[in-house]
């Protein structure tokens, strides 16, 4: 009896022994650094190696009337809005395109997921050139086909380069989407699509009434994946704009600049959360809706 005990024992701690060493690691490099920096976020620290003063949410009042931060939180709604309104359709559109069989069909696919095997330097890169006023090829494109007055400052110009790197984000956001929705189509039953054309169902009526409900899970994750990304936005408007463009600024370009350039840690700290606390938002929503379908399941 004490054996069989041991054993339960043991097979219950087994999982945790195997678990312990990476939720160590995630504590240390992912938990320790948000605890640190909501912390910081209530100080005036503005430097790693100089003390601090607990001010409360002296940082967080400050933010209110920050215009930087307004235009920081209006350029995440823009990428948020634009993240789920274009990768979405169109990384289904692609994905329904390469679920037929045609020759080559593999080759294109891959094609389309090459932007998301390209750091973010080379992306940047990329749009740099393409984006040129002089010599770019989205200039060069519209001054050839008699289009000079669309060819612009596409990243000089205030007005166009949020947009412009919008852009930039969606091209390689895309692929990713795509690849969620081409596993989704596997699992929809083909016995439930020719059952429909036997009906006499057309093609847009397979669509909304058959695929597209089959699809609910994969888009559900491709929406809140693409809330997440978008608000996750910085590598591109660092590469792009070097964070010294403020019209571009976004949450974390701003947490960044104010952080690192500013040395103001605390402030930068307090951006951290704001954003910290937007995205586990959007997470908590899409946990509590999977855990209700499991329990409904």
């Amino acid at each position: 009896m004490k054996i069989g005990k041991f054993t339960v024992h043991k097979q219950h701690l087994a999982p945790w022994l195997f678990l312990a060493l990476p939720l160590a690691m995630y504590a240390v490099w992912v938990i320790v650094p948000i605890l640190q920096s909501m912390v910081f976020s209530l100080t005036d620290r503005d430097s790693i190696l100089y003390g601090r003063q607990y001010i409360g949410l002296g940082n967080f009042i400050r933010l209110i009337s920050d215009p930087t931060f307004h235009l920081a939180l209006k350029n995440n709604l823009f990428w948020m809005i634009a993240f789920v309104l274009l990768p979405i359709p169109i990384g289904l559109a692609i994905a329904m395109f390469f679920n037929q069989d045609f020759p080559g069909a593999k080759l294109f696919k891959t094609a389309f997921f090459i932007p998301m095997t390209l750091s973010y330097a080379v992306i940047g890169t990329i749009w740099a050139w393409i984006y040129h006023p002089d010599f770019g090829a989205l200039n060069s494109l519209f001054r050839s086909l008699g289009l000079d007055n669309l060819a612009m400052q596409w990243l000089g110009d205030r007005r166009y380069m949020t947009g412009a790197l919008i852009v930039v984000g969606i091209w390689r956001q895309v692929p990713y989407v795509m690849i969620l929705y081409v596993a989704g189509l596997k699992n929809v039953p083909v016995e439930l699509v020719e059952a429909s054309m036997i009906d006499g169902a057309g093609w847009w009526q397979r669509f909304v009434r058959v695929i597209l409900p089959m699809l609910r899970p994969a888009t559900v994750v491709a929406v809140t994946i693409s809330i997440i990304d978008s608000l996750r936005a910085f590598d591109i408007v660092y590469v792009m704009t070097n964070t010294k463009a403020r019209a571009a600024e976004v949450l974390a370009s701003y947490m960044y600049s104010s952080s690192f350039q500013y040395q103001d840690y605390g402030y930068g700290s307090a951006i951290a959360v704001v954003q910290f606390a937007i995205t586990l938002g959007f997470i908590l929503v899409y946990v509590h809706n999977t855990m209700k379908k499991e329990t409904e399941l």
